[in-house]
């Protein structure tokens, strides 16, 4: 590992751990994975455009969580099965994976001329993969389940594709992970701060003894683009409407040379990260939307970097 210059996560020697290279099939990118372990495998499922530009899914196997070997098809393309073809026509992107109640439920962005919705998927061996349907309307762009009901419930974080809140965090609930509803804004863009632009949910909501971290990224507008960068915020254990802390400082930014210069420019984005022993995460981030790397921090850092370092939740001026 080697310490980022700029942020708390430290970055393997070796990034970035999967490239296009890697891929047995035909794809100019590989980024934005969702991560789980199941079994003794760490599973990372990757979004790749094809070179006709459009999205699908891949799969990617590791033992140790750096070493990755690509299934040889696709994991996860646009169905041609009504209803859900006519909604998945243009692309699937941006899995998040969730394990619950004896499944892995995945959440992914589903992308047509109606713009983009929320889709939901299960598979118990990542081998079959059962399409369970649409679980929003459009125009919803980023979607993470909670691990564990909430109060009875089913949870998720909400990123409405829409400048009106605008591009906040949202939490909702659900009483069969398909109907959702009772929803509220938990995080929204701070003024001239590195997440002004907008802000939306990362890896799925990490339990922990002071409550649920949160890896979310966050936005900024220069005049060279838009620059991503991720952040960390700490929601109350049991009650996670609440916000506990969202920390003032990002905890990774653009820094290698294959998250500065790729597909997008000055990218560091996230869908999954896994936890290892008590004490560390190991986040796994798309780079310029070409590459994918890891790195790992301790859990104990980002909670504190939440309780010690907050800024307003939603993103009142101080």
């Amino acid at each position: 590992m080697h310490a980022s210059a700029r942020g708390v996560i430290e970055r393997w020697k070796d990034n970035p751990v999967l490239t296009p290279d890697d891929v047995p099939y035909p794809v100019e990118t590989v980024h934005n994975a969702g991560a789980v372990r199941c079994g003794d495998e760490i599973v990372l499922l990757f979004r790749a455009h094809r070179r006709s530009g459009r999205s699908i899914l891949g799969l990617a196997r590791s033992r140790d969580g750096v070493t990755f070997t690509v299934d040889p098809e696709p994991w996860l393309v646009p169905t041609d099965d009504p209803p859900l073809a006519e909604y998945e026509r243009f692309g699937v992107e941006d899995p998040r994976i969730t394990p619950l109640e004896g499944a892995y439920w995945i959440t992914y962005s589903a992308y047509s001329r109606h713009g983009v919705r929320i889709a939901l998927a299960r598979t118990r061996d990542f081998r079959r993969v059962e399409r369970v349907g649409l679980v929003s309307q459009a125009d919803m762009r980023n979607v993470a389940l909670f691990p564990e009901k909430i109060g009875g419930r089913y949870a998720r974080l909400d990123r409405p594709h829409s400048g009106i809140a605008p591009w906040s965090i949202w939490i909702s609930f659900s009483p069969d992970l398909v109907h959702w509803g009772d929803s509220r804004r938990l995080i929204a863009p701070a003024p001239y701060h590195w997440d002004e632009m907008k802000v939306g949910p990362g890896a799925p909501p990490i339990r922990t003894p002071r409550g649920w971290l949160v890896i979310y990224h966050g936005v900024f507008e220069t005049m060279d683009g838009a620059v991503y960068r991720l952040g960390a915020a700490l929601l109350d254990p049991e009650d996670p409407t609440r916000v506990v802390g969202v920390a003032d400082d990002w905890i990774l930014a653009p820094e290698d040379p294959w998250e500065v210069t790729g597909y997008v420019h000055n990218v560091v984005f996230t869908c999954g990260a896994v936890t290892e022993g008590d004490d560390r995460l190991r986040l796994y981030w798309g780079g310029a939307d070409q590459v994918i790397c890891t790195g790992t921090a301790r859990i104990d850092d980002l909670v504190e970097l939440c309780l010690t370092r907050p800024r307003p939740a939603l993103g009142d001026p101080a």
